[in-house]
């Protein structure tokens, strides 16, 4: 009975000074504090940041988890719209076939620079050759656009009625782009030789591909716009 009468007094006692040990502890120096209390303010610090880190990675991978979520409804309508296209590879590489031929056709119709001449030449001969008098022929300012140039030409034929019509067909039938704009006809009010002819104004323009060279000069000259402007939007903010 003795012994176990010295075992609690012993626990007692042990009990008695590790609680002392958190009495009268100075906040403001704890490196002065014994072993318990710094070793219970260790172990209290390193549980506060596990968990603090642990919601703030949690709450990162959530927001990650919600932008992919969000992400879904895209890629899912990607993935139909890719597997239609992969069924239908077939077909569409024939029409892509089909399309270039077609590109190729229509850009045989298009002159190039030194082609124009004998184009020129080709929609004054239809006029001539269906008794027209030519009082205007004037070809005006080349537009260059992205891939091909635009040519207009200012034009005043007189003659009779069915040989404008003709004339206005032969255009149409040539191997070359041609078409005819802004078309105007009207009266001759002058007696004499020519007496009852029809006068017609019309704009024709013709078309020509670009050679390399200027296809890449256009190209230059809409990246040079494109920094400017840029440069100018940059300035203004």
């Amino acid at each position: 009975m003795a012994t176990n009468k010295n075992a609690n007094v012993d626990v007692n006692s042990v009990f008695l000074d590790l609680s002392g040990q958190f009495r009268g502890l100075n906040m403001n120096e704890p490196g002065q504090w014994p072993w318990l209390p710094k070793l219970a303010a260790f172990a209290a610090l390193a549980t506060g940041l596990v968990i603090v880190g642990w919601f703030v990675l949690l709450s990162s991978t959530a927001d990650e988890l919600e932008a992919e979520r969000a992400r879904e409804p895209g890629l899912k309508q990607d993935y139909r719209a890719k597997l239609a296209q992969a069924v239908n590879l077939g077909e569409l590489r024939k029409q892509k076939i089909q399309v270039q031929e077609y590109v190729t056709q229509l850009e045989k119709q298009l002159p190039g620079k030194a082609e124009m001449d004998a184009l020129l030449s080709d929609i004054n001969q239809a006029g001539l050759g269906r008794g027209l008098q030519f009082e205007l022929f004037r070809p005006g300012q080349v537009a260059v656009k992205d891939y091909y140039a635009e040519l207009p030409i200012t034009i005043r034929v007189s003659g009779r009625y069915h040989d404008m019509g003709s004339f206005a067909a032969d255009v149409a039938n040539l191997s070359r782009i041609v078409t005819l704009h802004n078309l105007n006809i009207s009266g001759n009010a002058v007696a004499g030789v020519g007496a009852g002819n029809l006068t017609m104004d019309a704009l024709a323009r013709t078309y020509r591909y670009l050679d390399p060279n200027e296809v890449e000069a256009q190209r230059k000259s809409k990246e040079a716009a494109a920094k400017e402007a840029a440069a100018k939007a940059g300035a203004k903010k």
